[in-house]
């Protein structure tokens, strides 16, 4: 099972998170093998203000552990935990994307599905070139579509925002976000 949790800062938590840099690398260290994507998400001034975990899990309970046992989450860094069953629609990780680690603007962009009655799932963009992950969020046991989510490089927000059909989704947000990891 793949899921995705996006743990979003507490406001005035750069300290706390900076402090606890090498508990977090060394928690997603033991993750490694599991991981499809990773990174925070950015202020415009480049500051974190989030942590994206793509990965694959045994089951819904040991994405939990993997959520709220992160030593950010114990320390009171962030505001708040997205955690959703998510299907990786592209097959690859972030680190066998074609375009690199490097190079262009990278973005997190959220699609809040229209609910369970308009909830047929995420459309693939005719071009995916630029797609860095892409899937839907599901529910807990996978059988409804609440939305999407999709990793991907692109010129602008407004272009990254455009990777989803406006109409299938109540509301889409972008958020600036870069390869995560250890500094090589």
């Amino acid at each position: 099972m793949e899921f995705l949790c996006y743990h979003r800062d507490r406001l005035d938590s750069a300290t706390l998170r900076h402090e606890l840099i090498e508990e977090h690398w060394s928690y997603m260290d033991g993750y490694a093998e599991q991981m499809i994507a990773r990174g925070p998400t950015l202020a415009d001034d480049g500051s974190p203000i989030g942590s994206v975990h793509i990965l694959s899990l045994p089951d819904p309970a040991a994405a939990r552990t993997f959520a709220f046992d992160e030593p950010n989450y114990q320390a009171g860094a962030y505001r708040d935990v997205m955690l959703r069953r998510w299907r990786n629609m592209l097959g690859r990780t972030m680190w066998d994307f074609p375009g690199g680690r490097t190079g262009g603007n990278r973005y997190l962009v959220l699609g809040l599905g229209l609910g369970p009655e308009q909830g047929t799932g995420p459309v693939l963009p005719q071009r995916q070139d630029e797609l860095i992950a892409y899937g839907p969020l599901l529910s807990d046991d996978g059988a409804r579509w609440l939305g999407t989510a999709a990793l991907v490089r692109a010129a602008d927000p407004d272009e990254a925002r455009a990777v989803l059909a406006a109409d299938r989704y109540a509301g889409v947000e972008v958020h600036n976000w870069v390869f995560g990891g250890r500094p090589a």
